[in-house]
């Protein structure tokens, strides 16, 4: 098959961590088939741009798969800036695509529901299926973060097109769970058909992160004691993040000096959380600041129990797919989360604990329950920690895709 992504933040991995769309490219093309990644020209979260000059276009391969940059704008923010580059994006998928091979499927992913659009009507131009890959539920995400408000114009128009792209596409692909129940407690199934909505979670490439964590190592005195419990934190550092939760655990558990705190990532709140430690004198807790990803194998390896922290709200109520989940069971040790949902792949493989949201107390109470677990308890944790992330290596998710394309495609 030719088969064309769309996904507007999808640059090689060395410029931006997103790497679900390498992974898949990689895999497919392994199984024989052509895949053309087409993304934005500019870079998320920097100032780069992958094209300065007059160009609308620009085709290149790397690391062994071809991208295509469509122009777009730099912006910093939320504001007007990146809406515009959300259009940016969307009007050269009109304007470029014409230039390449026809596609047998195109897979479009709702960064913003932009791309959604454009696949559809594309794939129609094309006379090929257009199957959807759910990232974010639009605009519920923006309700739940208080960007937009329930009953605006905005976002009751905003919900008629989710609902429209999920009645037009071929098939829908949801990286949570629960995309099916979404859908009904939307009471949109009676002209969705809920026979061609999948689900595909994110995942890990094992082979690459097992390599990693043996060759690409970070030399830390504080990882290596044996005498301490390792609780880890890996990722943003934001509001979003309920990092702030992991201080306050950590302030209940200052007596338990064998219980330390390894926080890496960044991002807007980190230094008003550096100011809180130094504040409330939170010696157990250790900022180590953002590190490249393919350090993080090696650090959790080192760990001994993973933090999940976040909101519980109406779009974890529906599944995570967050990728560091993964990262987290692939390190063979439990998480603890404080995020609520319906499918809780933690608890129901046995491989983690969820506890109640905002609470320091619950947090604390968690922590200190694996630090003093019993050994073979705790074990089996770990052993279904491993088990359990088989079922989310890439090579796998990349079977179950091939296998939705394939049938899109002749069913067309």
């Amino acid at each position: 098959m030719n088969i064309w992504f769309f996904n507007h933040y999808a640059v090689p991995t060395s410029l931006y961590p997103l790497a679900r769309p390498y992974h898949f490219a990689n895999h497919l093309q392994q199984k024989g088939h052509k895949v053309t990644i087409f993304a934005a020209s500019s870079v998320h979260l920097s100032d780069k741009n992958l094209i300065t000059d007059g160009r609308q276009m620009r085709a290149k391969r790397v690391d062994g798969i071809r991208y295509v940059f469509l122009k777009a704008r730099n912006y910093e923010g939320n504001g007007l800036g990146r809406i515009l580059n959300f259009f940016d994006y969307t009007i050269r998928l009109f304007t470029q695509t014409g230039k390449f091979n026809k596609p047998d499927v195109i897979m479009a992913t709702s960064v913003h529901p932009l791309t959604c659009v454009a696949g559809i009507i594309l794939a129609k131009k094309y006379h090929c299926p257009c199957v959807l890959e759910i990232a974010d539920l639009w605009p519920l995400t923006l309700v739940e973060y208080g960007a937009m408000k329930e009953g605006q114009l905005v976002t009751r128009a905003l919900y008629a097109l989710e609902h429209w792209l999920y009645k037009k596409a071929d098939a829908v692909i949801f990286t949570m769970f629960g995309g099916k129940e979404y859908i009904q407690d939307m009471g949109w199934e009676k002209d969705v058909d809920l026979d061609k909505i999948y689900y595909i979670n994110n995942g890990v490439d094992l082979g690459i992160y097992h390599r990693q964590q043996k060759e690409d190592w970070l030399p830390d005195e504080d990882l290596d004691r044996k005498d301490t419990f390792k609780v880890m934190y890996t990722g943003s550092m934001g509001v979003a993040n309920s990092v702030q939760d992991i201080l306050d655990a950590a302030i209940l558990l200052k007596e338990h000096k064998e219980i330390q705190f390894f926080l890496y990532g960044a991002g807007y709140q980190e230094e008003d959380l550096k100011k809180y430690k130094e504040e409330h004198h939170i010696d157990n807790v250790h900022f180590k600041g953002r590190v490249n990803k393919r350090f993080i194998p090696g650090i959790l390896s080192r760990g001994n129990l993973n933090m999940l922290t976040g909101p519980s709200d109406r779009v974890s109520e529906y599944g995570m797919s967050m990728n560091k989940m993964f990262d987290y069971m692939a390190s063979g040790h439990p998480t603890l989360s404080n995020i609520q949902t319906r499918n809780d792949i933690f608890v129901d493989n046995h491989c983690g604990m969820t506890i109640e949201e905002g609470s320091p107390q619950a947090m604390a109470d968690g922590i200190l329950k694996f630090a003093q677990m019993d050994p073979t308890e705790y074990e089996t944790y770990c052993h279904n920690a491993t088990e359990t992330v088989k079922e989310y290596d890439f090579g796998y998710l990349t079977d179950r895709l091939e296998e939705i394309l394939k049938k899109e495609v002749e069913e067309k």
